[in-house]
């Protein structure tokens, strides 16, 4: 999942995690989930990820999640 939806590179963003083939960070979806936006909204903010790419990203992360909690 990493290597197809998130990249890092001290070259982009000094090593923030971002979705490949962009500069937005991950962060930013977390903080606008956070703040009660919805993925549209996210979506509409930042055209270069694409919806696939959000959602490979929060099924990976609920795995993590789930994993731990286990």
């Amino acid at each position: 999942m990493a290597s197809s939806v998130i990249s890092t590179s001290s070259d982009i963003m000094g090593g923030t995690a971002v979705f490949v083939g962009t500069r937005v960070p991950v962060q930013t979806l977390l903080d606008y989930l956070e703040a009660g936006d919805s993925i549209d909204e996210f979506l509409a903010g930042f055209p270069t990820v694409s919806r696939g790419q959000v959602v490979a990203f929060l099924e990976h992360a609920t795995d993590l999640a789930v994993n731990a909690a286990a």
